[in-house]
């Protein structure tokens, strides 16, 4: 693997993180600024959570935390898309 690119779980994040963005343009005006923004940014947190970790690859604890610090970014994302 050369590079971050070529993990699954980053092209996966990212896709999502694009068809989250978009769909958050469809809301509502007031909404748009205030969820709509939240949900924007923390979506797009896995995806930089992700190559933060594969960046210190090298220290499994390193990467171990980027990847749970991931997935709590996902979680958020879920919740947001909730409300």
């Amino acid at each position: 693997m050369k590079s971050y690119r070529d993990l699954d779980i980053y092209k996966e994040s990212k896709r999502l993180a694009v068809e989250v963005h978009t769909l958050s343009l469809k809301l509502s005006k007031f909404e748009l600024y205030e969820e709509g923004s939240q949900v924007r940014r923390s979506s797009k947190a896995v995806t930089a959570m992700v190559v933060e970790g594969y960046a210190r690859k090298r220290y499994k604890a390193d990467f171990i935390r980027y990847l749970t610090y991931a997935q709590a970014e996902c979680d958020e994302t879920i919740v947001h898309l909730d409300f």
